[in-house]
This record gives structure tokens, sequence and C-alpha cells, in this order.
């Protein structure tokens, strides 16, 4: 892709600075934004406490993280200020409303008020129920579902994952605060590049606990207990969850494929950010998923750097040791890379969200 050159090496490691913070914990993870970009986080609480707000589209690769990502702007600045919306998920939402008599009659008086477009409410409703992954609604039946998600919730600043999702859906981008009546907030495209070889790891090593559907990864984000199958020599992950009584966790039918089951989709997703690097006058973020090995000690701190997980069985005490290493693939362009743990993207992000807002 066209645009991988284009995402700059940003440093995250900050002079004076020496505490090794545990990123899984909540307390650990506070205490390093504030040291890491404390600043512009007082800048950007201003900003959203003087009332104003931001609309930004996350571009990225399936599996790139968007969700986590946002996910952690809202525990720095909080849910009351910063909302996400899954396009995929609301249209999922409301094809599972359409069961509802009232639900569904609800949503078509919205739509008589609200939607425009070129083919009719009822022909628009049929593509929902009869959608698959491969077919797309039309914009204009997508937007209003949107602008009904957003009519629902107070005003905030929102991180949209999911459109535009495909090459024509651009241009309708550029004008979606216009078309939702989002008032006059700045627009910001986030974009992340992520590698292949990641993504690829991410789901083929993924488990999902059988009880309570919590994913996690073998290799890159085991759980406290882990169990040994002699008779498959295989390990396992036991689910954290109290509730759940260390269940096995197994991956998901197809998962093994990697990939190479979504090829078509990462192409596209490719093709989008090339497209939206060809912009003028608007606004981005960069993201960079990972740093090249050579200068990650630069420009990273080691803690900042994805641990691979790998075991080994102990006979003797009938017991599993998990033990770690740095996360290390090549990326698409074959240079070797240390793949970053998500707060440090979300160092990065605000630290440029900060400078696009002109704080």
């Amino acid at each position: 892709m066209k645009y991988e050159k284009e995402f700059p090496v940003f440093k995250t490691k900050k002079e004076g600075v020496t505490k090794k913070f545990n990123l899984s914990d909540i307390k650990d993870r506070k205490e390093y934004f504030q040291q890491k970009v404390g600043n512009e986080i007082e800048k950007l609480k201003k900003f959203f406490d003087g009332g104003h707000t931001f609309i930004a589209y996350l571009l990225g690769k399936k599996n790139a993280g968007k969700g986590t990502y946002t996910k952690l702007m809202m525990e720095i600045f909080s849910k009351e200020k910063i909302g996400h919306i899954s396009v995929g998920d609301i249209v999922r939402e409301v094809h599972g409303d359409m069961e509802d008599e009232n639900k569904k009659k609800e949503l078509i008086d919205y739509l008589r008020q609200n939607y425009r477009g070129y083919i009719s409410i009822e022909d628009g409703v049929s593509a929902l129920l009869g959608r698959d992954t491969k077919t797309l609604l039309p914009t204009e039946f997508v937007l209003a579902l949107v602008k009904k998600e957003i009519d629902k919730r107070d005003k905030k600043s929102l991180f949209i994952d999911g459109f535009p999702r495909n090459l024509d859906q651009v241009s309708y981008s550029l004008f979606f605060k216009e078309l939702v009546d989002y008032r006059r907030d700045p627009d910001i495209f986030m974009a992340i590049d992520i590698p292949e070889a990641v993504i690829d790891e991410r789901m083929k090593y993924r488990a999902v606990c059988p009880k309570c559907h919590t994913p996690r990864n073998l290799k890159l984000l085991a759980t406290e207990k882990v169990g040994y199958d002699k008779e498959k020599n295989e390990f396992y992950l036991m689910c954290d969850n109290p509730d759940c009584a260390n269940a096995r966790m197994s991956a998901k039918e197809g998962d093994n494929l990697g990939i190479e089951s979504i090829r078509e989709r990462l192409e596209l997703d490719g093709k989008l950010i090339d497209k939206v690097f060809s912009l003028h006058g608007a606004p981005k973020v960069l993201l960079r998923n990972a740093v090249p090995v050579k200068v990650a000690e630069k420009y990273v701190d080691d803690y900042e750097i994805t641990p691979e997980y790998y075991y080994e069985y102990d006979e003797n005490s009938k017991s599993v040791k998990t033990l770690e290493r740095p996360f290390i693939v090549k990326d698409d362009e074959g240079v070797e890379v240390c793949s970053l743990l998500s707060p440090p993207v979300v160092v990065s992000l605000i630290k440029q969200l900060a400078k696009v807002l002109k704080l």
C-alpha cells in the first residue's frame, strides 16, 4: 500500500521517566499517561469542559485495535466526553430489532422523517434483513441509522468505526457532520498502520471463553492460568472470570486460517486509507502499531512493547510455566518490527490530537 511509508515513528520514550509501568493495571496506566502526555491531557480536558467536541473517523484494517484505542480514550477522559460508534454494531442491533414489531415501527417512523435516498425505506429494510458480510447497505440508509444512534446520545466527541466502509463513502465522510446535523465540530481522519503479520497472529491464536465469550490470545494476551492437554500436546488458556470456573478457552472456527480468510476485506481497507491520504484539507492523525527493531530502544520503553507468551510444562509439578519475550514480526515491507501495546499508540494519538485541534 502507498500509505505505509507515510506513517512516522513517534517517540513515546520520555527523558526523566524511569518507572516501569504495568500497562495492564488501570492505576499504573493512569500514572503512565500523566507522565507521558499529562500536558496534552489537561489541554484536551479544558477543550471538552468548554463544550467543544470533534468527530474522528477510525480507519484501519480489521483487528487493528480501533475499539481498544477508543476505550482507552474513554478511560482517560470519561464516557461522558468520548463516545464510540461502531457502524457494524448499529446495523447488527437494528437487524435484531426487526423481530420486535414495536421497535420495527419506531425505526420506520424515524426513517420516514430523516431518510433521503435512492431506494425506498421498504427496500432498505429488506436489504438490511437480507444482508451478509459481503453485501453493503446503501450509504444513505447507513447514514440515517447512524444519525438515529447519535440522536439518542448526549453531545460528546465521537470516534466512528466502520465509516467510510468503501471507496464511494469517502466523499460522504467529508460532509458527514453536516448530514447528521452535528454542529460545526472539527472532523479528523485517524489512520492506523498495522503489519498484516500482527493481524494474522491475533486471529490464529485467539481464544474465546465458552461461557462469558471473553476473547484472549494464547500468544499475545494470556490469562493467569494456562493448562496443558497432554493427549493433544497443546497448551490452552483458562478464563480469568471467577464465574466461569477456569473454563477452557478455545479458538473460533476459521481463525486458524488467519488473514487469508479476510484477505479481500484487508485489501479494501488498505485502498480506503490510500484514498484518505489523497484528500486535501482533511486533518489526519497517523498511528503506528509497530516500531522497527533497530530503533525501538531509542523510541519506546521496553514495557511498551507487546510481549509474546510461550509455555513450558513441568512434568514433576504437573504445572505450566508462562514465559515471555518481545513480540517481533516482519512488517509488510519485510522490516523487523516490535509490536506495541495499546497505551503507547494512544500516547501518540493524544499528542497528535492536541496538535490538530491547535490546543
